[in-house]
């Protein structure tokens, strides 16, 4: 169940994904785990970072590829953005979680999740 919350402000409706809703979707992911990263919150699988939180700025940073970052951007530069370093250009993107949609970034952190989970041996 996703669990967003709406805010309505002259008449512009818009959905935040809350820290629940992004804890709750990560934990779902198989052998996820959420670990402290610095000032942030991450969740890991086997120990590496799929995605981190940082609840000061509500937002989100997940590793998509440089295509599925592209994508994203590409529909929704004010959410979606490379992190504007080298680690951007490695597709570390942040999502503005007061202004995703909870579907959007959902699909967006299942695709993190894939990018970085080990692939299984032939």
């Amino acid at each position: 169940m996703i669990w967003i919350k709406a805010l309505n402000h002259n008449l512009n409706v818009y959905f935040m994904v809350l820290i629940e809703t992004f804890r709750e979707l990560a934990l779902s992911l198989p052998n996820a785990v959420e670990e402290p990263h610095f000032e942030k919150t991450s969740f890991r699988i086997n120990k590496k970072i799929f995605a981190t939180f940082d609840e000061k700025n509500n937002r989100a940073v997940l590793k998509l590829s440089e295509i599925e970052q592209s994508v994203f951007c590409a529909s929704s530069e004010m959410i979606f953005y490379p992190i504007p370093n080298k680690w951007g250009k490695q597709g570390w993107t942040i999502v503005e979680l007061s202004k995703v949609r909870a579907d959007m970034f959902e699909d967006a952190l299942k695709l993190s999740y894939q990018n970085v989970v080990p692939k299984k041996k032939q």
